[in-house]
């Protein structure tokens, strides 16, 4: 058991606009079992390199023990391969057997390290990178995001097997993964980063009491300060009607006065402008304690969806279908029968490579009359109704490039309403300057399901949606659907998100 001691991190990308951390003090022990939440964008990924010294900063990092990160990256040469041919090259020292017994803990065979690389489902290969990963001793492992694309079986396994483990900083966006699988957290606040002791549930509970506090406190800060004001205002309009009387009087009405009355007068106006002057500065500092009351409160804003009503009740209608790829050796699903009725929300699941995917394109292609770039032999109905449309978020977002601008005349969206609901998803204004292709991979992700939420449709087609992004993204997100009901299928392996928006599903 060792520490791990971070004091007054600072770092910036070179040519940002600002710090992605600035005076970041504190302390981990290798043994916790630590979950690491933040959202998108706000520098989780990059902590985990700096951890491992592959950026300047300044500050210190001090700790006796040797980091490893998960993903290792495997190049096209290597894909190429069997992963018992190169695994000491991601990993030196890495003894096969060892690698076989992390295997049979994830639940898998052994033969799967001698198959090539590229032939192996996402699920076969994540196990293999986190049996190679945990293969060492005393290492702290670096685990970034290990669920993306997993089907539930392969998530459930991953999910056993961390929880058996320790040593670990786990970055992931998976309610479930984070409250089976860590004892610590590590969290990337607005304005501060905090490490807290239990879950993420223990950690949201407590999160959701103290903003509830920090609410009610600015309240009352608040109506302190309305108060301080009206009295200010009003010592403020005395003293300057008393110092107006200072000088000049009429002796009929006023022939009490005397001249000498205007020392006394000046005496008495001071008084009164340095009582504002006291009602000010308290003024400023009731202001000050609500500024740094509220600075890691996170209030997230409610979004919007125009969803479009058909005339037709059944959107879309499945009937004993199939489908092959070609110069494959056997379909991918077979007599699949369902349909997809008005108001439904049908949630597709089953293990990868079992043609969810392939099932959401077909109905794209079957409605929008456009070839998806994916070669079939079907067998059939998959058929929907005229005149549908469809607003579609692909799991991939390989293909963006270029500005905000572009892709909004790419795609004839109202850039300024865009953008909007970009900064509703917490994107800051800085990152609409930059290209697509520099985002985190849950802001690329942003960039999708803003361009379909902006898109009116009467029927949701949503592959893999919440991939990357921050667990207060996902429940804005699932507040959205609940209060707006669209029409959607989708496939999703988040299973509370599943649970909480499915009206149905349909095992492939």
């Amino acid at each position: 058991m060792a520490q791990i001691n971070v004091s007054n991190l600072s770092f910036a990308y070179e040519g940002s606009f600002d710090n992605i951390f600035e005076n970041v003090s504190f302390s981990i022990d290798t043994n916790w079992k630590l979950g690491f939440i933040g959202r998108n964008g706000k520098g989780k990924t990059t902590l985990l390199n700096l951890l491992q010294g592959k950026y300047e900063y300044t500050g210190t990092i001090s700790a006796s023990t040797v980091f490893d990160y998960f993903p290792y990256r495997i190049s096209a040469e290597q894909t190429r391969l069997p992963a018992a041919d190169f695994i000491n090259d991601i990993k030196t020292w890495c003894e096969p057997w060892r690698v076989i017994c992390e295997l049979e803990e994830l639940c898998e065979n052994a033969e799967i390290l001698y198959r090539p690389f590229h032939t192996l489902s996402p699920g076969e290969q994540t196990k293999i990178l986190l049996a190679v990963l945990f293969s060492g001793d005393n290492d702290f492992l670096l685990i970034d995001e290990p669920t993306n694309h997993l089907d539930y079986e392969s998530r459930t396994n991953v999910k056993k097997y961390l929880s058996s483990k320790k040593g670990f900083l786990l970055v992931s966006h998976d309610r479930d993964l984070l409250d089976a699988c860590v004892d610590h957290v590590l969290v990337l606040n607005r304005q501060t980063l905090e490490i807290q002791n239990g879950n993420f549930s223990s950690w949201w509970e407590n999160k959701q009491r103290r903003d509830q506090f920090a609410v009610s406190e600015n309240e009352k800060h608040l109506r302190e300060i309305a108060k301080l004001n009206q009295a200010s205002k009003r010592s403020s309009e005395w003293a300057n009607k008393n110092e107006r009387t200072k000088i000049g009087f009429d002796p009929i009405k006023d022939h009490d006065r005397s001249i000498s009355a205007r020392a006394y007068i000046g005496a008495k106006t001071k008084k009164m402008q340095n009582r504002v002057t006291q009602m000010q500065r308290r003024i400023h500092r009731e202001i000050a304690e609500k500024e740094n009351l509220l600075c890691d409160l996170e209030q997230t804003t409610d979004l919007k969806l125009t969803p479009l009503i058909h005339h037709k009740k059944t959107l879309v209608n499945i009937k004993e279908y199939s489908v092959q790829y070609q110069g494959a050796s056997h379909p991918v699903f077979t007599d699949l029968t369902f349909h997809i009725d008005s108001g439904e929300r049908i949630a597709l699941h089953g293990k990868n490579g079992c043609g969810k995917s392939t099932l959401l394109k077909m109905i794209l292609e079957k409605s929008m009359h456009t070839d998806t770039g994916i070669s079939v032999t079907e067998s059939g109905i998959c058929e929907t109704v005229g005149g549908l449309i469809i607003s579609y978020v692909n799991q991939d977002t390989s293909m963006l490039k270029g500005s905000i601008s572009q892709f909004c005349t790419q795609h004839n969206l109202n850039e300024s309403l865009f953008c909007a609901i970009l900064r509703q998803l917490d994107m800051e204004r800085t990152q609409f300057l930059k290209n697509m292709e520099d985002y985190s991979a849950g802001q690329k992700k942003k960039i999708l399901i803003a361009a379909s939420l902006l898109t009116p449709a009467h029927l949701y087609v949503w592959d893999e949606p919440l991939n990357y992004i921050d667990v207060f993204s996902r429940m804005q997100i699932e507040k959205l659907l609940l209060t707006y009901q669209p029409t959607m299928v989708f496939v999703e392996h988040d299973v509370r998100f599943r649970e909480k928006i499915a009206t149905r599903t349909i095992d492939l």
